[in-house]
C-alpha cells in the first residue's frame, strides 16, 4: 500500500527474514539505549519464524526504511511486539498507519483484540491511547536501562471484535 504522508510517499508492505537489516536499521534509529527495549536481529528472526507473527515495513518511495512494526496471534489475541520509526520521519503519520494496517491485518486473521506494552513515559503512548488502547496493567520494573534505572512497562488492549 503506497500511503502519501504530507510531502513524503511511503509504502507499507508485509515483510520477513529478508527484511531484518532494515529493521535493524530503523530500530537502531528509534530505540534509545538507555531504555532497553530494542531487540536483536537474532530476536526478531526468532520471532518471524514463529506461525502467527508478521512484519510490515514502511519505506519512503527510494525504497529508504522508514519504520517497521512486529506482531504474532495466538488464538484470538493478537500482540505489537514492536513498532519503531526513524527519528527523521517522525510525525508523518507512519507509526499510526503501521498500527492501523497491523489491526486490519489482524481482523483479517479473526482476530478479537489486540495487546501491547509499552515502557512508562514513552511518547508512543498518547498514540496507542488515540487508537483506542486502553490500560490493563501495570508490570513494575520490567525494563531495565543501560545504567540500571528501571522503568515500568503498562500493557494495553483493544477490542477489535465484540462477539
Amino acid at each position: 500500500m503506497s500511503v502519501p504522508l504530507g510531502d513524503l510517499t511511503f509504502t507499507i508492505a508485509p515483510g520477513g527474514i529478508a527484511d531484518l537489516s532494515d529493521v535493524m536499521v530503523a530500530m537502531g534509529d528509534a530505540f534509545d539505549p538507555e531504555y532497553g527495549e530494542a531487540w536483536t536481529e537474532a530476536q526478531c528472526a526468532g520471532i518471524l519464524g514463529l506461525p502467527g507473527s508478521w512484519l510490515l515495513i514502511a519505506r519512503t518511495g527510494a525504497a529508504e526504511p522508514a519504520g517497521f512494526a512486529l506482531c504474532r496471534s495466538v488464538a484470538d489475541e493478537a500482540e505489537l511486539l514492536l513498532i519503531a520509526v526513524r527519528k527523521r520521519f517522525r510525525r508523518h503519520g507512519i507509526a499510526r498507519t503501521l498500527l492501523r494496517e497491523a489491526m486490519s491485518q489482524a481482523l483479517d486473521q479473526d482476530i478479537r483484540s489486540f495487546h501491547l506494552e509499552v515502557r512508562q513515559g514513552n511518547p508512543a503512548i498518547a498514540l496507542y491511547q488515540g487508537s483506542g488502547f486502553e490500560q490493563v496493567g501495570t508490570r513494575s520494573d520490567y525494563y531495565r536501562g543501560r545504567s540500571g534505572k528501571v522503568f515500568d512497562a503498562l500493557t494495553f488492549k483493544r477490542l477489535l471484535r465484540v462477539n
